[in-house]
């Protein structure tokens, strides 16, 4: 078992990764606040391993609560179905959520945890790798609307983030591959040794070698610990960690939520980054093509969906909410390790990087 920490203060939590972590009570039980505890899982998930969480409850009340499995359903009528779920329970504010699943699980929990009685514990276990690796750790929150993608939110930190690896053996193959893109992510921002790993062990992490995969998803969630721990409410640092996402939530708008998975969608908004960086000067045109290499070495898309319209995507991009005074604001690159925010950007060299990316589509 790897045991990481995200360090704030009176409210530090901790990040365990242990293959068969959600049966072992014993590992996440102590995390739970009070003897109210409801499950959030959904129609995918919770027939798998719902029945492990609720065994290790013996002797609290409990319910539970499953949804529909798709970013689709991340809406404010399921939002409304937990706090009822938690209205009829009886929850008090010591009372506990556990989210199991997946990102939007675990958004929608995170939520919903922070808005019953203005705040209440809660305790993340992922089963997908993009979950595990960026959605769980962070306190971040959120609903879609049908503008745009996370735009109703908090920030509301878990008590504990339980990461079983052994539930990545039952991830279909589209949303494993898509979890990579987060890890890539990481290299790409701010750890070019961990890019090179990755390149180094493409195939081994594609197989699912318990040991590799291991190391790939702690060292991801060390970095965003650390990042977290620095900037919590993305004043600075932590906005670094959107690379590519700025496109990527304009790509979910645009083709409806659920078309694209976030981490398809965040693959290609990281090569489009790149690619501008290199077109504004900003960074060698060979590190975005070893970018683009190494996505596609992981089954990764990096064209865009055919059909795009670059002046709608754009419109999309506006209501980001990195901008800052009606300015538009992405994360770019100095190349593989070195991101950084950049505002001031002519938004007609996007429109025209969005154009060229839709021509090559």
């Amino acid at each position: 078992m790897i045991d990481l920490e995200v360090s704030l203060g009176q409210r530090s939590y901790p990040i365990h990764i242990a293959s068969g972590g959600i049966a072992d009570a014993k590992l996440w039980r102590r995390h739970i606040r009070g003897r109210q505890v409801l499950v959030l899982s959904n129609a995918t998930v919770a027939p798998l391993y719902l029945d492990s969480v609720l065994g290790g409850l013996e002797g609290l009340a409990h319910a539970s609560v499953i949804l529909e499995d798709g970013e689709q359903f991340k809406t404010f009528d399921n939002i409304a179905r937990i706090l009822e779920a938690l209205a009829r329970l009886g929850a008090n504010r010591d009372a506990t959520l556990i989210a199991l699943g997946g990102g939007v699980i675990g958004d929608m929990g995170g939520f919903a945890a922070a808005c019953w009685m203005r705040g209440i514990a809660f305790v993340q276990m992922p089963t997908t790798l993009l979950a595990m690796v960026d959605s769980s750790v962070g306190g971040k929150t959120g609903v879609n609307l049908t503008a745009g993608k996370n735009l109703v939110g908090a920030f509301h930190q878990p008590s504990a983030v339980v990461i079983d690896t052994a539930t990545l053996a039952t991830l279909p193959p589209r949303e494993f591959v898509s979890g990579l893109a987060e890890i890539i992510k990481i290299g790409a921002i701010g750890d070019a040794a961990f890019f090179g790993f990755l390149e180094d062990h493409t195939v081994a992490i594609l197989g699912r070698e318990p040991g590799i995969l291991e190391q790939a998803i702690a060292a991801s969630c060390r970095h965003k610990a650390g990042v977290v721990a620095r900037d919590e409410r993305e004043q600075g640092e932590r906005a670094l960690l959107n690379f590519g996402h700025t496109f990527a939530h304009a790509l979910e708008t645009e083709t409806g939520y659920g078309h694209l998975l976030h981490g398809e969608a965040v693959a290609i908004g990281m090569l489009l980054a790149a690619r501008l960086s290199a077109r504004l000067g900003r960074a060698a045109q060979a590190d975005a093509d070893r970018l683009e290499v190494l996505l596609e070495r992981a089954g990764l898309r990096t064209r865009l969906p055919v059909g795009m319209d670059p002046q709608r995507l754009l419109q999309h991009m506006r209501l980001d909410k990195k901008s800052v005074s009606g300015e538009l604001r992405l994360i770019l690159w100095r190349g593989i390790g070195q991101a950084e925010i950049v505002g001031g950007i002519d938004e007609g060299v996007i429109l025209d990087q969005l154009e060229n990316a839709a021509a090559a589509a």
